[in-house]
């Protein structure tokens, strides 16, 4: 059975190789990622995700500030993993930065008391579902990319570089560009232990 949906999911993958070069201009590419966010979904179309996008020197700054606190806190002795990771990810065409607005959140919540210690849990299923329409967005388009977790260790640092508001929570990173390597083959458990089916 062709499906394109399940096409376009198995070409997304993690690439840590990346590139400058893209295919698509910065304005095509920052189009996308937009459209990408305001099309997925969210509870009570909350609309809760938000994005900073960064191309070239602005996404190396962001990248430069998010090794700079990792200094602060990893070894100098074992650091050198952590610094290759930070030099792959800024040798990308750009960065995604991913935010949830607390506000819009604290507004769910004062709406629908009833579902409020919920709407947190909530936010987070919406910035998942952006950040795979985003993913899968640039696979489609043939750039590379991976989602990245540096927070909360220099939020602080990148909303000051990037006059982020204070009610947006960062949530993760994605670096993005050309694909300068391969990818390795991906693998998978067994359904077994995954899935359930019953009533067919």
């Amino acid at each position: 059975m062709s499906n394109k949906t399940l096409e376009l999911l198995q070409k997304r993958r993690t690439q840590y190789a990346l590139g400058k070069d893209l295919p698509l201009s910065a304005d095509m590419v920052e189009g996308l990622i937009k459209a990408a966010i305001r099309h997925a979904p969210s509870s009570f179309n909350s609309q809760s995700s938000r994005a900073v996008i960064l191309f070239g020197a602005e996404s190396e700054k962001a990248w430069g500030l998010i090794e700079a606190e990792l200094r602060k806190i990893v070894p100098a002795e074992d650091f050198g993993p952590t610094e290759a990771k930070m030099k792959g990810f800024a040798a990308g065409a750009g960065t995604v930065l991913f935010y949830e607005d607390e506000d819009t959140i604290k507004g769910l919540q004062e709406q629908f008391p009833l579902y409020a210690d919920a709407f947190p849990r909530f936010s987070q299923h919406s910035a998942g579902m952006a950040q795979l329409a985003v993913w899968t967005a640039l696979a489609e388009e043939g750039i590379g990319a991976s989602l990245q977790h540096y927070n909360p260790v220099a939020d602080a640092a990148l909303a000051e570089a990037f006059d982020v508001p204070a009610s947006w929570t960062l949530v993760a990173q994605m670096p993005f560009g050309g694909h300068a390597g391969e990818i390795g083959d991906k693998t998978f458990m067994e359904d077994e232990a995954r899935f359930r089916t019953h009533g067919k």
